[in-house]
């Protein structure tokens, strides 16, 4: 089962996964979002986010070049898309090195170093791939789940798959942006949630598709 499903048989519906207007109501009120409008933009963006409500955790099973390709820092000529260099050679398919690498750094996520750990521990999870010590423990403290605890422990539990969603767009007042069911809507929304429009062609559909089920298009 995905998530989707998981998450309609725990309301007590047929897991069928498949976003009619029941589920939609269901986990509107199950989950207190505020609007139609914001489910129907932030349940898209998970879906795509999350290989259609597949994935938990953020896969970093990157070869060199995958490297070299992501972050120019791993590029031997210094730019995305060159020949990958040492750095990158050595990390090649080993995803929790990557992880620390890439975000064990990242003060902005509230990491502490890249021998902390802080890296793979806290790397994207949930449907909106929340990342960082700092992001991911302000969503435990508004679910009252005490802060540090291992996100992958908190898998099997769909509503806190989803409920991340909501809290992010929230914390990072997206929220307010979600104004109507425009493709211009969906895509500054699709640039706060990914910093940029990669796969912005597959959020529309998704977002499109929610909105349908929502009765707003």
């Amino acid at each position: 089962m995905n998530y989707l499903q998981k998450y309609q048989q725990k309301l007590g519906l047929d897991p069928d996964g498949i976003m009619g207007p029941k589920t939609a109501k269901a986990m509107i009120d199950d989950l207190k979002v505020s609007k139609k409008l914001l489910f129907g933009h932030a349940i898209g963006q998970v879906e795509h986010e999350s290989g259609e409500f597949i994935n938990f955790r953020e896969n970093l099973n990157y070869s060199a070049q995958g490297l070299a390709n992501t972050w120019s820092k791993y590029s031997a000529s210094g730019k995305r898309g060159g020949a990958p260099n040492a750095l990158a050679k050595k990390l090649h398919r080993n995803p929790e090195a990557i992880a620390n690498d890439v975000y064990g750094d990242r003060k902005d996520l509230g990491n502490r170093g890249v021998t902390s750990g802080d890296g793979w521990k806290f790397r994207g999870a949930f449907g909106l791939q929340l990342t960082g010590r700092a992001n991911i423990n302000r969503f435990f403290e508004s679910i009252c789940v005490p802060i540090d605890t291992d996100p992958d422990s908190l898998k099997d539990d769909p509503k806190i798959y989803f409920q991340a969603a909501f809290f992010w767009f929230d914390d990072n007042k997206v929220s307010d942006k979600c104004i109507d069911t425009s493709v211009s809507c969906i895509t500054e929304i699709t640039k706060r949630v990914n910093g940029g429009t990669n796969g912005l062609e597959d959020r529309i559909i998704k977002t499109k598709k929610m909105f349908k089920a929502l009765g707003l298009a």
